[in-house]
C-alpha cells in the first residue's frame, strides 16, 4: 500500500454479544433456570469458545481492512446485557478467533443501545428489536440481525447491500407511495427528479464506508456496495441525483421495479443487506444475512 493514504475517519461499530456470538444455547439456560444458574453455566465454559454468530463473518471482514491499509480505520465495540462477569467467555472467544476487539460495555442485564452514542457508532447491530428501534432514535444506524439460513461468503471482498427509501434515503416519498399509491409516487417522483431526498438513517454509514475505499488504489478495492431498490425508471432518475448530490458513489445499483430481491441479492453475493420492509429481510434472509431496519413508515 502507498503511504501516501488519506487520514480516515473511524467507522465504529457497535455490535451486541448474541449477534457476534452464538450465544443461543446459554440463553435457553437463563431463561429456563434464571439468571444464578446462567452465570454458572458461563463461568464453568468460561474457556470454551464460543461458535461464531449470525454477524461474526461480517465483523471479521470489516476488520480485515485494517490489515490492509497503514491506519486502523475500522474498530468494533461490543455491547453486552452480561455483567463483566459472565462476559469473560464472550472476550475469551474474542480472544479465539483473534478479533480486534478491545473496548466493551457490560450493561449486567440492561439494555446497552445507551451506549450506542457515547461511542460515536456509525452502526448498532443487535438481535434485539426493541434496542434497535432505541439507537435508530438516537439518530444512529441500527439493524436487527436475522438468522440466516445461508452460510457466510468465504472470500476476502467484503460486499454491502442496501434498500433505498427509509435506510440510505428517508422515507418521504415511500410515505407518498403507502398512502396514495404508485401512480401518485412515480408522478411526485418525475417532479421532484432535481429535488434531493433527505439521508436516511444509514447515509453516514455509507459515507463513512466510501472514506475507506477512497484510500485503496482504483481496481484494488476490497468493499463493495451496492443499491437494491424495488424503484424502476422514471422513479430511479431521483434516486441517481441524490446520490450525485450527496457526492457519495454507490458501485452497484439494482431498479428492480418490484421483483423479488432475494435472487439479485444472491447474484451480487453480499455479505449483509439492510432493509426496512420485514416482508422484503424475511425474503433476503434465505440467500443473504439480513438486518431489518426499523425504521419510517412501514414500521409504524
Amino acid at each position: 500500500m502507498s503511504k501516501q493514504q488519506p487520514h480516515i475517519d473511524p467507522l465504529v461499530i457497535a455490535i451486541t454479544s448474541r449477534a457476534l456470538f452464538d450465544l443461543a444455547e446459554s440463553h435457553q439456560v437463563f431463561e429456563n433456570e434464571g439468571l444464578d444458574a446462567y452465570q454458572a453455566y458461563q463461568i464453568a465454559r468460561e474457556e470454551e469458545a464460543l461458535q461464531p454468530g449470525v454477524a461474526f463473518s461480517l465483523v471479521e471482514k470489516l476488520l480485515n481492512l485494517n490489515k490492509l491499509l497503514d491506519q486502523s480505520p475500522v474498530e468494533v465495540i461490543l455491547l453486552s446485557r452480561n455483567s463483566a462477569d459472565t462476559g469473560l467467555r464472550i472476550f475469551n472467544s474474542i480472544a479465539h478467533y483473534g478479533l480486534d476487539i478491545t473496548r466493551a460495555a457490560f450493561c449486567g442485564g440492561d439494555s446497552p443501545y445507551r451506549y450506542v452514542s457515547a461511542f460515536n457508532s456509525h452502526l448498532f447491530l443487535s438481535t434485539e428489536g426493541a434496542d434497535v428501534r432505541q439507537a435508530l432514535e438516537l439518530g444512529v444506524a441500527a439493524a436487527t440481525i436475522l438468522p440466516s439460513k445461508q452460510s457466510a461468503v468465504a472470500r476476502d471482498q467484503l460486499k454491502i447491500a442496501f434498500d433505498g427509501d427509509a435506510v440510505l434515503f428517508s422515507d418521504e416519498s415511500e410515505k407518498i407511495y403507502k398512502n396514495k399509491g404508485l401512480e401518485a409516487f412515480a408522478k411526485n417522483e418525475l417532479e421532484a427528479a432535481n429535488e434531493p431526498l433527505s439521508g436516511g438513517p444509514f447515509k453516514p454509514f455509507l459515507a463513512a464506508l466510501q472514506q475507506i475505499q477512497q484510500a485503496f488504489p482504483r481496481g484494488e478495492v476490497p468493499l463493495r456496495t451496492c443499491l437494491v431498490t424495488a424503484r424502476a425508471a422514471p422513479a430511479h432518475e431521483r434516486v441517481v441525483k441524490t446520490l450525485r448530490a450527496w457526492n457519495i458513489r454507490i458501485d452497484e445499483s439494482l431498479f428492480l421495479g418490484g421483483l423479488d430481491k432475494g435472487s439479485f441479492l444472491r447474484a451480487f453475493d453480499a455479505d449483509v443487506f439492510f432493509d426496512d420492509q420485514q416482508s422484503h429481510c424475511e425474503s433476503a434472509r434465505n440467500h443473504v444475512a439480513t438486518g431489518h431496519v426499523p425504521h419510517g413508515v412501514a414500521n409504524n
